[in-house]
């Protein structure tokens, strides 16, 4: 006997302004639920303490998440100077207490930050997702274990001092997919030679979308309880996908790509492409140097 599907098909990126204090599985699944959807996945979680922009894919569009996870991101963050914990941020112990380094003022401060910028090396934060044997490396660090972690590259394309207050700075970044804001503001403290950890964090771009275009959870749930139908705030999937070229294939093409094979076309880079048959976006294919594109990863047609 074949398992019953619980839930609806739903196809559609929702873009949420992700609340403090809760897990963004749990915001998965709240809105999951509210949508009744059967498929559902977020594209790289947000710590606890941090808000912001957390798309949500359902149905189709779970297909493109790694694509929307290795996006560049862009955040504000806060960190307080002379104060280091175990975690990174202002949800952990307390590890030690250090004095800021006399007459430190916002020049100082923002002398240290060019070596952040650009291509650097970043030691993931234990507190992190990362997984070691299977498990994500927060749980060993929960337990008192520590693993060694090597230092990984990441690009930082921006980063720019918005505020310093003589204890506390407030920065802009914007970065490459693996960048952990916590363990940059705690280098910028070890460069200082006080410490630091992240006691606000917001998330303003990811995947292309930015702030402007997500929603409250709890918007949702009153709509909810309204009565209203919550698929208009679907955006399509294809909306995360606009850094890649489009090509529009014809009625032959079509066929061809929607049965796995591959088309002659010309005229695009080797790389990623998004593929379309007249308005309907069929998925996404790969130019190949031989002048064919290979279909890849399809969304199922209506």
């Amino acid at each position: 006997m074949s398992r019953r599907r619980r839930g609806r098909d739903v196809n559609g990126i929702l873009v949420i302004d992700k609340p403090q204090g809760v897990t963004s599985n749990a915001v998965l699944q709240q809105v999951k639920r509210l949508y009744g959807a059967a498929k559902a996945g977020h594209t790289g979680s947000l710590d606890p303490l941090a808000t912001g922009v957390l798309p949500l894919c359902f149905g189709e569009a779970t297909k493109f998440s790694q694509l929307m996870l290795d996006s560049d991101k862009s955040y504000v963050a806060r960190g307080r100077l002379g104060i280091v914990t175990d975690s990174g941020d202002s949800d952990g112990n307390v590890m030690a207490e250090k004095p800021l380094p006399e007459g430190l003022d916002q020049a100082a401060l923002e002398a240290v930050l060019p070596r952040f910028r650009g291509d650097i090396e970043q030691v993931p934060s234990m507190y992190s997702a990362l997984k070691h044997k299977g498990r994500p490396l927060y749980e060993y660090a929960r337990e008192g274990i520590e693993i060694e972690r090597p230092a990984r590259p990441v690009t930082i394309h921006e980063l720019t001092l918005l505020a310093f207050d003589g204890e506390n700075f407030d920065i802009a970044v914007t970065c490459s997919k693996g960048t952990y804001i916590r363990s940059l503001v705690e280098d910028i403290g070890e460069a200082l030679d006080c410490g630091a950890h992240v006691t606000q964090l917001r998330r303003t771009k990811a995947a292309g979308f930015d702030l402007d275009q997500a929603l409250d959870v709890a918007e949702l749930e009153a709509r909810r309880e309204a009565g209203e139908s919550l698929d208009p705030l679907l955006v399509p999937v294809d909306a995360a996908l606009t850094e890649f070229p489009k090509i529009l294939l014809q009625d032959a093409q079509i066929v061809s790509i929607l049965n796995g094979q591959p088309v002659k076309m010309t005229g695009h880079p080797p790389g990623w492409v998004r593929l379309y048959g007249g308005d309907q976006f069929l998925g996404l294919g790969e130019q190949l140097p031989d002048d064919r594109v290979a279909p890849r990863r399809l969304v199922k047609q209506a």
